[in-house]
């Protein structure tokens, strides 16, 4: 089990979890619901985000009856139209700054990838700090994957105007405004093979390929 980070430069950490798109290519419904070598995706993404930091939200639309068995706090989109993984960002910041007021970081995590690393957070505090950075994101063999980020908790209220008043949705349109560190993490090693951490399942034959890497 992975410690929790504290702090970056002295302050805190919150999380969020985020699972409020349409899962079209999964044939809808919550991907993060849908079994993985005999638990739902989304336990196993709690195991793993859970120790990295000190609040954890899960940012889901929808009658949040569904998710009480994972004993975490369901917060709603605070931009509605289901307008892409920014509004979960701005959703967790919202909440980060009204019930975790320690925290002055927001961990981002898909809740579609199960096998995300268990160091990521550390890793990514460590380059913000180092770099004096507004924002940090993961990288693997040259790909970015925005949605696995750590952000300032008082960029909120520019994400806010950004998406409102500029209605921007792509994450990286917003990024480009602020300092943005870049962290790579190494492939792991599964039963199967090396594997990209931040594999996600999209489409049922993705959950069928993540079964054979499992531990």
């Amino acid at each position: 089990m992975t410690v929790a980070v504290e702090n970056v430069a002295g302050e805190g950490i919150a999380g969020v979890l985020l699972a409020g798109g349409l899962s079209r290519r999964m044939g809808g419904g919550d991907k993060c619901l849908r079994d993985l070598g005999g638990r739902p995706i989304l336990a196993r993404i709690v195991e793993r985000a859970r120790p990295q930091v000190g609040a954890l939200v899960l940012n889901a639309n929808g009658d949040a009856a569904r998710f009480e068995a994972f004993g975490l706090p369901v917060a709603a989109d605070v931009v509605e139209g289901y307008a892409g993984p920014l509004a979960g960002i701005l959703t967790g910041l919202d909440w980060a700054a009204q019930s975790a007021p320690d925290a002055q970081w927001l961990a981002s995590f898909a809740s579609d990838a199960p096998f995300f690393p268990e160091d990521m957070v550390a890793r990514m505090a460590e380059a913000v700090e180092a770099e004096g950075a507004d924002l940090a994101c993961a990288i693997t063999h040259g790909r970015t994957h925005p949605v696995f980020g750590l952000w300032r908790v008082s960029l909120r209220e520019d994400l806010r105007r950004a998406m409102i008043e500029e209605e921007i949705r792509k994450v990286d349109r917003w990024t480009a405004r602020h300092k943005l560190v870049e962290v790579d993490f190494p492939d792991i090693q599964t039963p199967a093979g090396p594997l990209d951490p931040f594999f996600n399942t999209n489409r049922p034959e993705d959950l069928e390929e993540a079964a054979g890497y499992l531990t």
